[in-house]
């Protein structure tokens, strides 16, 4: 008989989670020092599907005891979720890694 605690499988981009709740989607670990928030903002159909058309991007520190509007460390709006991620994808490996 199997296991009903079989561990939830996260999707992941170059190595790290990602996780979305409604129009925003977190982008690395809690547990690491920082993570990416990307807000879809704007979004048009294209054959029936949502596309996101506007994205903001945030690094933001992981840390609980920093206020939540000091926590923002770079933020850029893009105009598209490939741009977000590309660019996501750079910042968080920097600062993951002390560049």
């Amino acid at each position: 008989m199997p296991s009903s605690t079989k561990k939830k499988e996260l999707l992941e981009y170059k190595g790290h989670p990602l996780m979305r709740k409604e129009n925003i989607i977190y982008y690395g670990s809690m547990s690491d020092s920082h993570i990416i928030m990307m807000q879809i903002l704007d979004s048009d159909e294209v054959k029936g599907m949502p596309v996101a058309k506007r994205v903001s991007v945030q690094l933001q520190q992981t840390d609980p005891n920093i206020r939540i509007r000091d926590r923002i460390v770079k933020k850029t709006e893009k105009g598209s979720l490939w741009a977000a991620m590309d660019i996501a994808s750079i910042w968080l490996g920097r600062a993951l890694h002390g560049k």
